[in-house]
């Protein structure tokens, strides 16, 4: 299949490889031309231009940091345009339904090309191993025909085809949602617990054996608790980022966000103190600053760890 990728940061380097290694015949480009090294020692054509790298492709994949990247670079930079009539643009970004509805009330309807959204979940080591969750918002014609590249960076088993055009935006942005919802509830417990006395690892212990386990506590705040890793891999910009997207959805569609609105200050507070790079478990560091302590196992605890949120 010739594709045509754009954006090789965290996540797309490892995606565009996976293409390339699938035997696509893949065209990359970003606004980093070193960052193409890599595919191009593997077989990958360079494009200097969004445009050029759309010229002539089936599919026309993007992973890009937001919704206004998205659009400059499939509108001002001319990547829409390029596009044949029967192309598919498969956007792999976390951004909205709106934004492509832009897009495609510009260029893309009157030019007949078609459309997915399709961002994932799995981190940077999720794109690396090719093991990303992908959900998908479309027509299901449209979904078959981009799935063989949807497998090559993806799990088979956790690609899924969740609706029309923006579900798969919109399901990606409250997956984003509950998990920063849970990182601050986590956060707040563990620090009542280290304030009362409480062995952490006991704490931890009790409550995956009771109702209030999730996979977030046993996957995800492991990560923090044995190894102080507070993911770097994405960065508390994009995920202040998501969070606001996520509350303007609620207020597009007048479900009130009292809660999320909380957990997106309590974000932005973290992301003021810590830096716009700093990982996007950081919020956890303003409990620990609460608590006087950093939220650490006594004995090193092992489990697997499991993939955060994407961007």
């Amino acid at each position: 299949m010739r594709i045509g990728f754009i954006g090789l940061g965290n996540m797309g380097r490892h995606m565009a490889r996976h293409l390339i290694q699938a035997g696509h015949q893949v065209t990359v480009q970003d606004i980093r031309p070193e960052a193409a090294a890599e595919h191009l020692a593997l077989g990958a054509a360079w494009a200097d231009t969004p445009a050029a790298c759309a010229d002539g492709v089936e599919l026309l994949i993007t992973s890009l940091p937001t919704p206004r990247v998205v659009e400059d670079v499939l509108l001002r930079g001319g990547a829409a345009a390029a596009l044949a009539p029967g192309a598919l643009w498969v956007d792999m970004s976390t951004s909205t339904p709106a934004a492509a509805e832009r897009i495609a009330a510009e260029v893309l309807d009157a030019r007949q090309v078609r459309r997915l959204d399709a961002p994932v979940c799995g981190m940077s080591h999720g794109a690396d191993s090719g093991t990303l969750q992908i959900f998908v918002g479309g027509a299901e014609e449209d979904f078959r025909a981009a799935l063989p590249a949807l497998e090559a960076m993806g799990d088979p088993k956790r690609i899924l085809h969740v609706g029309p055009l923006g579900a798969g935006y919109t399901v990606k942005l409250l997956l984003n949602l509950l998990w920063f919802s849970k990182l601050v509830a986590t956060s707040e417990v563990f620090a009542m617990g280290a304030k009362a006395g409480v062995d952490l690892g006991l704490l931890r212990d009790s409550l995956l054996k009771s109702s209030a386990a999730s996979y977030f506590l046993e996957h995800d705040f492991i990560r923090v608790l044995t190894e102080g890793d507070y993911d770097d891999s994405f960065a508390m910009v994009l995920a202040c980022k998501d969070l606001g997207l996520a509350i303007d959805l609620g207020r597009d569609l007048g479900v009130p966000t009292e809660l999320s609105a909380v957990v997106e200050q309590i974000f932005r507070r973290s992301r003021t103190e810590h830096g716009d790079l700093a990982g996007e478990m950081s919020p956890v560091r303003l409990y620990e600053a609460l608590a006087g302590q950093e939220f650490r196992l006594a004995v090193q605890a092992t489990a697997p760890v499991g993939a955060t949120v994407a961007g």
